[in-house]
């Protein structure tokens, strides 16, 4: 079968990389399905990259944000028409189902959208003068170049919110795809250069992490860095780019809970643990990997979960009629497969699933089946570590109170979900649950781009992505006084007329 290649796109053209290599994106529901050759960059490609966005800022940053914001919305219209093609190139390259891939797709058209409205409300304030004929304001300024590093799970939402608030700051880019996903952020981009951005303020580098990933941060000339993926080397980008104080953004892992209480609508919850914990096929961020059930409805909610998990169908995502796709790669069926041996070694009882699927219409892809552990202990490998996989643990609790302390009882912070109708409880969530995101009746998953998304503890670094929290991260302030008065006044000090 015959595929395409891909070169990077640096300074608003399309070259080859310096390396002369290639990887190829290969479909993880179909091993004969290559959906494009993508360039193996290094050092030496970011060097040229990094060199084209500082040239280009130089006039990118001088274009008025209303003017920027225009092309962000013409970067949404032209997505919206083409969001099937891209959402099927999505599903080939990612593998998950093409209602989420749409969806994938639908999250970028959002944050175009909403992100060109901040291009007339990049707010400052304005403050009175302890001094006489003097004015003073702050106003947001544009960091420079940007480096981002996306990961595979939302190839294109994800790549959204670090670009578009990005460009609307009046910043310019140099992003890393990641390897398996790389042709989501190629249409991404291409929308916008097709809405008329300037060449050089965003430039594309494919490739693999300690190649292309880590001369980004590395980059003296990357004046910050945006980074989502795994907490491991969530670190290390933390560290590099502190030893260059370069203000970095992590948005990394999670272990997140939902918490379904005796009072719960109880099918509700089930239907949000299904979705929560096999959407994506367990690979988001904010997956539900852990469900703290009340012992009183403990086992009627794990017979439904389970009568529901044995039933989905898990497939090629082209298939309309397919609910749970492949994973993205053999290495998380492994990560899957080991952490299922692990939880049963610590003995947690597998009630469904638990091993990958291979025989038939599975041989040439990566499926893994929808897995349900029951008598699982907060303390066990398998309720604290992400396995990223649809794998789900069932711990089982005598109150709220217990609830809230297994919930917290981990290194991760990212979401949050409690299913009852005591609105009492429901704001001790809200307030008590420690994450960066709280759901009440609805799944761990489904945040929206007008909102702060992002974590606490080892999730993240304290910046947000999504609403005016990105806009934080790619403006820095600055104070402006204008004194009036014609003679010298002297802060602090004066003190008469």
């Amino acid at each position: 079968m015959s595929h395409k290649l891909y070169k990077n796109l640096i300074g608003g053209e399309w070259v080859a990389s310096r390396t002369g290599k290639t990887f190829l994106n290969i479909n993880p529901a179909n091993s004969d399905d290559i959906v494009g050759e993508f360039q193996s960059s290094s050092a030496a490609d970011i060097d040229n990259a990094v060199a084209a966005a500082a040239e280009a800022w130089k006039s990118w940053r001088l274009v008025p944000a209303p003017k920027r914001a225009e092309i962000l919305y013409k970067t949404g219209e032209i997505l919206t028409q083409r969001k099937e093609q891209y959402a099927r190139d999505m599903t080939r390259e990612m593998g998950k189902v093409l209602a989420e891939t749409r969806g994938d797709v639908q999250e970028a058209i959002d944050t175009a959208y909403y992100m060109a409205g901040e291009g007339r409300r990049l707010f400052g304030q304005t403050t009175p003068s302890e001094l006489k004929s003097k004015f003073a304001m702050s106003v947001r300024m544009p960091v420079g170049v940007c480096g981002m590093i996306a990961p595979w799970n939302f190839p294109m939402a994800i790549p959204s919110w670090k670009l578009f608030p990005a460009l609307v700051c009046g910043n310019t880019c140099v992003i890393k795809p990641a390897e398996d996903t790389p042709l989501s952020t190629y249409n991404l981009v291409q929308c916008l250069v097709d809405a008329g951005l300037p060449a050089g303020v965003v430039n594309i580098v494919t490739g693999f992490g300690p190649d292309a990933g880590a001369p980004i941060v590395s980059h003296p000339g990357v004046r910050a860095v945006s980074f989502t993926g795994s907490s491991e080397v969530g670190r290390i980008v933390g560290q590099t780019a502190a030893g260059n104080f370069k203000p970095c953004s992590l948005e990394m892992g999670g272990k997140n809970a939902m918490i379904v209480l005796d009072d719960a609508h109880l099918d509700l919850a089930v239907e949000g643990a299904l979705w929560g914990a096999f959407g994506t096929t367990g690979q988001r961020c904010t997956a539900t990997s852990r469900i703290i059930l009340h012992k009183k409805i403990a086992a009627e909610f794990t017979e439904k979960l389970v009568a529901r998990a044995d039933a989905l169908k898990v497939g090629d995502g082209l298939d309309e009629s397919v609910q749970v796709g492949p994973q993205v790669n053999q290495q998380q069926i492994e990560t899957s497969t080991r952490y299922c041996e692990i939880a049963k070694k610590e003995g947690a009882k597998l009630l469904t699933g638990g091993s990958a699927l291979e025989d038939g219409t599975y041989d040439k892809g990566h499926f893994f089946a929808p897995t349900v552990f029951a008598s699982v202990k907060p303390g066990m490998r398998i309720a604290q570590e992400e396995v990223f996989g649809p794998v789900v643990s069932l711990i089982e609790c005598a109150d709220f109170d217990e609830a809230l302390d297994i919930a917290n009882g981990i290194d991760y912070g990212l979401s949050t979900a409690l299913y009852s109708r005591d609105v009492n409880l429901a704001f001790r969530a809200m307030r008590d649950l420690e994450a960066g995101i709280t759901y009440i009746n609805a799944p761990t998953i489904g945040a929206e781009v007008h909102l702060p998304f992002g974590g606490v503890k080892h999730t993240g670094n304290g910046h947000r992505e999504g609403g005016t929290g990105a806009l934080d991260f790619y403006t820095t302030w600055k104070s402006v006084y204008f004194d009036y008065s014609d003679k010298l006044q002297r802060a602090q000090i004066d003190t008469g007329e």
